[in-house]
């Protein structure tokens, strides 16, 4: 046996959900900048979970599932109010997430039945649940959910009480398209290997969040928006990112271990980040993100990831920084389930070997003559 580290080049699984071929990256077949110029959110998760776009009729009614199942159990949100109000909010949706199966008579319920419905109420009960505690922590009533809108329309209204606009809800429903799969990811590995158990789909879920919440992983785009306001305006930028790169630090938001010329989803996520700047007549954080890439790309030969622009998309947008992973958190739910569906559907318990570098041969001492 010969170790790889990280996993790095290894084939762990055949999937029929997303693909990355030659720098493209598709879900289903379809060509993510098809999906994020056209489709919806709701209909990239229907795509996601049932192979196929959604006839208008399915798609009305998975909306109306949305809405339906989007209130959590009140006694969820009675547990976030003992929560400390400066959690870390992606330990607080961890938390939160493997607290709703204690509420759920189905949790144990591993059928592709019931996972599929369960797949929908917790797509509905993630943008709650932070919204919720989004308010909790500034001393505010969560927000019920509203019938007979969007997803991505409802978290905006949960999290400020006033109905956003269309140029916000659109902004954020691309940003949720462009999350929403990434072939095997980190996070998706983990809730394919919990779920390989044949565990509950609560568990899964709970996995590939605390997996996210690395700054490797989901906990990007946080990094970014730091580095940003850190930087604060234009003509600091250069002096800045000179210096971390003559120190050899670490720069997030650039380089992909899977794109060698560039992340597909980043040029979505730049344009977006653009036209928010222009509608709210501030592009000093647009500006000052495309110096940095300017630096990096031209001194590293790095260029942007999906992590980059998103975290001046959602700054325009009004959410806090540390809200940033929790939505992506939001996006890749239906990549997620889509995963423990089709884990199960053909499982064996994912159960990898290690190679021993250790000593050999020694023997036990006993204690007192050691």
């Amino acid at each position: 046996m010969t170790a790889t580290k990280g996993l790095e080049g290894i084939v762990a699984a055949t999937s029929s959900i997303s693909s990355i071929h030659d720098g493209v990256l598709a879900y289903r077949g379809i060509n993510i900048d098809e999906l994020a110029e056209r489709a919806s959110y709701e209909e990239t998760a229907y795509l996601l979970w049932y192979g196929k776009l959604p006839t208008k009729s399915q798609l009305l009614k998975l909306q109306q599932q949305l809405c339906d199942y989007a209130a959590v159990p009140e006694a969820v949100l009675e547990q976030m109010k003992l929560y400390p109000n400066n959690a870390n909010t992606m330990a607080v949706l961890r938390t939160a997430v493997s607290a709703l199966a204690l509420y759920d008579e189905t949790a144990n319920d591993i059928s592709r039945e019931s996972n599929q419905l369960k797949a929908i109420k917790l797509q509905a009960q993630l943008p709650t649940l932070i919204a919720a505690y989004a308010r909790i922590r500034d001393g505010k009533e969560p927000i019920a959910p509203l019938k007979n809108v969007s997803l991505p329309y409802n978290f905006l209204y949960m999290l400020s009480g006033e109905k956003p606009d269309e140029v916000a809800v659109r902004a954020l429903d691309q940003a949720l398209v462009l999350h929403a799969d990434h072939e095997l990811n980190a996070s998706t590995f983990s809730a394919r290997v919990t779920i390989a158990t044949l565990s509950d789909i609560y568990s899964g879920i709970t996995s590939a969040i605390g997996t996210l919440k690395g700054p490797l992983h989901g906990g990007a785009n946080e990094a970014v928006m730091n580095m940003l306001s850190e930087i604060g305006t234009l003509d600091k930028a250069e002096a800045y990112i000179q210096n971390k790169l003559n120190n050899r630090e670490k720069i997030m938001g650039f380089g992909h271990r899977v794109y060698k010329n560039g992340d597909p989803r980043a040029k979505h996520l730049q344009k977006m980040s653009r036209e928010l700047s222009v509608l709210k007549g501030d592009s000093t954080l647009y500006d000052i993100s495309v110096k940095v890439e300017e630096l990096v790309t031209g001194q590293k030969g790095l260029k942007p990831n999906v992590d980059f622009y998103s975290a001046s998309v959602y700054t325009l947008l009004g959410i806090p920084s540390d809200l940033f992973t929790p939505i992506f958190a939001i996006s890749r739910l239906s990549g997620w389930t889509a995963h423990i569906l089709e884990q199960l559907d053909d499982n064996r318990i994912i159960r990898p070997r290690a190679d021993y570098v250790g000593p050999t041969n020694q023997r036990y001492i006993p204690i007192d003559m050691r």
